[in-house]
């Protein structure tokens, strides 16, 4: 199953004309493409699925989602993921 992770972006940079970003994402910090959310600013939570940026979301359902990942278990798998990408 595919999901998308939440993350606050922390920096944002232009890297060979692609408009991108520096996520955190539970103490992982990965390069995403932003390029779908030219709105975005640091400071917002994105949803992030395969290093695409694809949707903003509050602070409330970033933290909750990703404690509810941490309550079943995936937040490990998740984190390990980002890890690899």
């Amino acid at each position: 199953m595919c999901l998308a992770v939440p993350g606050r972006v922390e920096r944002i940079f232009e890297e060979n004309g692609t408009f991108m970003g520096k996520v955190n994402f539970g103490g992982v910090v990965k390069d995403v493409c932003l390029i779908y959310l030219p709105e975005i600013q640091v400071g917002h939570y994105v949803l992030v699925h395969v290093g695409f940026a694809i949707s903003q979301i509050d602070e409330a359902a970033a933290l909750e989602t990703l404690r509810m990942f941490e309550q079943l278990g995936m937040m490990e798998e998740k984190l390990d993921e980002l890890k690899g990408t």
